[in-house]
């Protein structure tokens, strides 16, 4: 059997994502004036940002490439154990042979699923999890240093009547 190339698990998300190719945002910032705020740190802020959702973005496509990898492994290896079950339940035997040989295929075959089903979603969960983290910490960094942009806008109280 010849094995057929996956075009999606050699996809590049870098040549997708190239931020050289993205619009200039600091050249469209450039004509906002906001007093008080550095224009220059504001656009370097949304890079970041622009950079970690790449990143959670790169990440959660080499999560999906590898559990597609992990999906065509398990289906490559229960045709085989398919050809190998056909062949036994093909044996001359008893009825009754028969029977136990299904019984036992059948709950081989029940647990292996449960077992494949249990290692896919622990994976998606993985993925999900490291993308998400990415995105959370980036978005915690991005409110701290928006605080240490913008100016502060409550007047300040006076002391004395």
């Amino acid at each position: 059997m010849a094995a057929q190339k996956n075009p999606f698990l050699d996809m590049d998300m870098s040549k997708m994502m190239d931020m050289s190719k993205m619009m200039d945002v600091s050249k469209l910032m450039a004509d906002f004036k906001f007093p008080g705020v550095n224009m220059e740190k504001m656009v370097s802020l949304q890079r970041k940002n622009m950079e970690a959702l790449t990143s959670a973005n790169q990440m959660a496509m080499e999560g999906m490439q590898a559990i597609a990898r992990r999906q065509t492994e398990i289906m490559r290896s229960l045709i085989e154990e398919s050809n190998g079950a056909m062949k036994l339940m093909m044996e001359q035997g008893s009825p009754e042979d028969k029977m136990s040989k299904q019984t036992e295929l059948l709950k081989s075959s029940f647990e292996k699923t449960l077992s494949h089903m249990r290692e896919l979603s622990e994976m998606v969960a993985k993925s999900n999890r490291e993308a998400f983290d990415v995105i959370n910490s980036r978005v915690t960094e991005s409110i701290d240093e928006l605080k240490a942009l913008v100016p502060s806008t409550t007047p300040a109280k006076k002391s004395g009547k």
